[in-house]
């Protein structure tokens, strides 16, 4: 019976190890090809004004991650640069998404959109009679705005999330009458809100020992996230030390399934975004 047992602990010993060394080539391949990254959507709105319309042309959106004026990167929007676009038209629910990229994690300092001078309004008034008549004019930007408009963002972005930036820019507050009937400035006034649309389920899997109640941390084993239907959502391994982490998840609950150790957890995992939920620790008995 005790050779039986010192058999097995072998066996238990080499699973683990070839559990460790398969783990190290998949995070070697992972750190090749997925480094730590967060997804960014920019999405432009309006709030409602007097003005017919308000057609601006922006011709580059850039973040900068370092805050220094060498730092800055061009987002690529799918149908590339200039994107025109009628402010008025942003109201009641309307958004035009301005950027959906993958960029590295970390602090996000700024973005910059760069107009053009190719931005002009509509303005309705009213002249002798009450006949009303519509001023289209040219809005001049001044030359500071076509070398970038800078909206403060300073945040951090926790790698496997994704953040939409949410652009209010007030048009009523925005453009300037001259002085000179027809003549307009613009002179952006754009407020930034941050919305974190993903959460994540963290954990740590483990193996009860055979010796002094100790619990193997297990390297390699698939984790894998599952709505309440039995729905997979989304997977991950667990490193050396058995820690996993799963992210990128919509806010819903979720269960976890570890199939090679036939393990279904009883207990829902709530997911919020911006938050880590955790998962605890796992011990699993061998199949």
């Amino acid at each position: 019976m005790k050779q039986l047992k010192i058999k097995v602990m072998k066996k238990n010993v080499l699973l683990i190890v070839a559990a460790m060394v398969m783990s190290l080539g998949f995070l070697s391949c992972s750190d090749d090809k997925a480094p730590d990254t967060s997804r960014v959507q920019l999405k432009l709105i309006d709030a409602e004004g007097d003005y017919k319309k308000v057609e601006v042309e922006i011709i580059d959106i850039q973040y900068n991650r370092s805050g220094e004026d060498n730092g800055w990167t061009s987002f690529t929007p799918e149908n590339g640069y200039p994107i025109n676009v009628d402010l008025t038209q942003l109201i009641a629910g309307n958004s035009l998404l301005l950027a959906d990229e993958i960029i590295p994690s970390g602090m996000l300092k700024q973005i910059r959109l760069v107009l053009s001078d190719n931005n002009m309004v509509e303005v309705v008034v009213k002249s002798e009679g009450d006949q009303e008549e519509t001023i289209k004019s040219h809005l001049e930007t001044p030359s500071a705005l076509q070398s970038g408009l800078k909206l403060n963002l300073n945040s951090e972005l926790v790698p496997g999330f994704s953040y939409t930036f949410i652009l209010d820019w007030d048009v009523q507050k925005s453009i300037v009458n001259a002085g000179d009937k027809g003549k307009y400035n613009l002179k952006p006034v754009i407020r930034v809100n941050t919305e974190v649309n993903s959460g994540s389920i963290e954990g740590k899997v483990v193996k009860a020992s055979e010796e002094a109640d100790l619990e193997v941390p297990l390297a390699g084993v698939k984790v894998s996230v599952y709505t309440l239907d039995n729905d997979y959502v989304a997977g991950s391994e667990s490193d050396l030390d058995g820690n996993f982490l799963i992210q990128g998840l919509e806010q819903g609950d979720y269960k976890i399934k570890i199939e090679g150790f036939n393990y279904e957890s009883i207990e829902v995992f709530s997911v919020t975004p911006g938050i880590i939920t955790s998962a605890g620790i796992i011990v699993l008995d061998a199949v």
